[in-house]
Order: structure tokens, then sequence, then C-alpha cells
């Protein structure tokens, strides 16, 4: 059996090697990046099973990091290491998509277990699921499939990707700045009419009663209407 796959995101060289040594002496497979940058490119090329982030990273904010990873590689576990101590922090690092927060100083056999911890949790029979059920809207990932009340919904690639994002994060209010950059990327040359008329013709195809909700000002939530 191969062995686990682990990223290890740290600008700082001497606890990224620490981390690789550790982690590698419990018979994971580690690669390190340095960057935000590094990160992205190294889990776009081969998705590992875990992502350790340190949120201190010279190009780019680490919760930024955590927030693409989960909307885009929703089968990834991630962890952030951190030595901010403040709760709210650790709140904002899970609301971005992250497993579990580890802070700093921490003892090796606390990580070990938080990552056993985290991937047991994804296992195989955890990611097995990959259906997600709104109301009577139901979302096959894999199959790239997406109906509503049993009826098969038209969707265009990038009307199904938005709505997948969106369903991803349910509840939760997503700006036209994070839905710009997580389904058409950062080097898409239009602005937030897009999302507009995307949202649009997405509600429309959607029915009633409606699942999109505005939140004026701020973005768009896809919420159970119940």
């Amino acid at each position: 059996m191969a062995p686990t796959t682990v990223l290890v995101v740290d600008d700082d060289p001497d606890m990224a090697d620490l981390l690789a040594t550790v982690l590698g002496m419990a018979d994971y497979a580690v690669t390190t990046a340095g960057s935000v940058t590094e990160a992205r490119e190294a889990v776009r090329r081969e998705p590992p099973a875990l992502v350790l982030v340190d949120l201190g990273l010279p190009d780019g904010s680490g919760h930024e990091l955590v927030a693409h990873l989960a909307a885009r590689h929703p089968e990834v576990g991630i962890i952030i290491v951190t030595a901010e101590g403040r709760e709210d922090e650790h709140v904002r690092g899970l609301r971005a998509g992250a497993d579990d927060v580890v802070g700093k100083p921490f003892r090796m056999s606390t990580l070990l277990a938080r990552v056993e911890a985290v991937l047991r949790r994804r296992g195989p029979l955890a990611s097995a699921a990959r259906t997600i059920a709104i109301a009577d809207l139901e979302i096959d990932v894999d199959g790239v499939r997406a109906t509503r009340a049993g009826t098969p919904l038209d969707l265009t690639p990038t009307e199904f990707r938005l709505l997948e994002h969106l369903a991803l994060h349910a509840g939760r209010v997503l700006s036209k700045a994070q839905l710009l950059d997580e389904i058409w990327g950062y080097d898409f040359g239009g602005d937030g009419q897009v999302v507009e008329r995307f949202v649009s013709t997405l509600r429309r195809k959607l029915g009633e009663p409606d699942l999109i909700r505005t939140v004026r000002g701020f973005g768009y939530m896809l919420k159970d209407p119940a």
C-alpha cells in the first residue's frame, strides 16, 4: 500500500524540515512548499491526503490558501499550524475550511494524533459520499450532475462549478470577488457583473422556491428556504 501523502506549507525551512522528518518517521510521504504559490501548484499537480498550513506565508494569506484548498480540493484534509493563539483566529481558520487548528508550540505526538484524527474522519468511508443534498437539490460531484426534485438540471460546466461551490459553502455568504477567483480564476479579465449574470441564469434553471439568497453589499449564499 502506498504511503499517505502530506504537504507541509511553511516558509521556515527549519520547521518544514522538522515536520517532514517527524511525519516521515511516522511513514507518511511528505513534500514541502514555502509559499502560497508553491502550495497551490503542488496541490494542483498532485493533491495530497492532507495539508499542514502555516499562516505566516510570504506571498499571501494562509487563510486565503485554506479557503482556496477547501473550495477547489474538498477531498484534501487541512490542518492549520499557527503561533497565533487568539481564539477568533482559530475560529476564522476553521470557518475558512480547515479541519483542525494546532497552536505553536506543540508536542509532535499531539500533532501526529491530530493528523491521524483528520485522516480517519476523511477515510474511504467518509469520502465515499460525493453527493451534496440541500432541500430537494442533489449534486452528484463525481458524476457532474444535478437534479431538483428529481428533475435533471441542464447546466453548463461553469454553471455546475458555480452551483457546486455555493453548495459546498451552503449557509455561508460568498462575495463576487471570491466567486470570480474560485470559478473563473485570478487571471480572468471580467468583473462582478459576470457573477451576477451567471447567478441569475442559475436561479432561473433551479426554479422555485429560490435557493440562492442575495445578501446586498456582500454576495450570495445557497440556503435551504425552509
